[in-house]
């Protein structure tokens, strides 16, 4: 079984932050598979879904984001998974430009507090990550604050994209591996950085 958890914090106000591109993923992925992610279990809201020949959980952990490990490491013992080869997870990432996707196969949390809590709470960090890039385009004084303002409505048409390419890097990872994912995903931002 395969876990594919999008990072997040529950309620209305923070649903289309950036803070939340990881819930949004999730949500684009159940909508590409036909499920609804309203099931409640591991403190965390799931759905079973298949993507190929893949079974598959869906996840948004309940917990907010600085405890989503508690969560995560209860869907990791209920489903009998292995984190480096089981768990894919996707989360926002202001280290990078608005826009972007990287897939890494491991790494530590570059100061994401949610990412820190699942490292803390698996006891590893050999897991497949989605990295959404959350920067924007113009000076912020306060990432913090920044990650959990609501988009602006100019943003929508760049979150939809993105999380197109998210579920997409998701299929990509499960049909071909980690490797191939990378290669495509990671290489196209580099080959549009390069020609703007």
């Amino acid at each position: 079984m395969k876990l594919i958890v999008g990072l997040g914090n529950p309620g209305i106000e923070y649903q289309f932050t950036p803070h939340n591109l990881g819930f949004l993923a999730v949500d684009r992925i159940a909508e590409q598979c036909g499920v609804v992610v309203n099931n409640r279990h591991c403190r965390a809201q799931t759905a079973r879904g298949r993507i190929g020949d893949q079974d598959v959980v869906l996840a948004k952990p309940e917990t907010y984001m600085n405890l989503s490990g508690m969560s995560v490491r209860e869907l990791v013992e209920k489903y009998e998974a292995q984190p480096e080869s089981d768990l894919v997870l996707l989360y926002d990432e202001l280290d990078l430009p608005f826009g972007t996707v990287r897939v890494r196969p491991r790494g530590r949390s570059a100061g994401h507090n949610g990412v820190e809590s699942v490292i803390g709470a698996l006891g590893t960090q050999e897991f497949t990550r989605i990295r959404m890039g959350a920067a924007p385009d113009y000076p912020i004084s306060d990432g913090a604050k920044y990650v959990l303002s609501q988009f602006k409505k100019a943003q929508y048409p760049v979150v939809d994209q993105v999380l197109d390419t998210a579920a997409e890097a998701v299929k990509v990872i499960l049909a071909e591996g980690i490797q191939a994912a990378m290669n495509r995903f990671n290489r196209k931002a580099e080959e549009e950085a390069t020609s703007e």
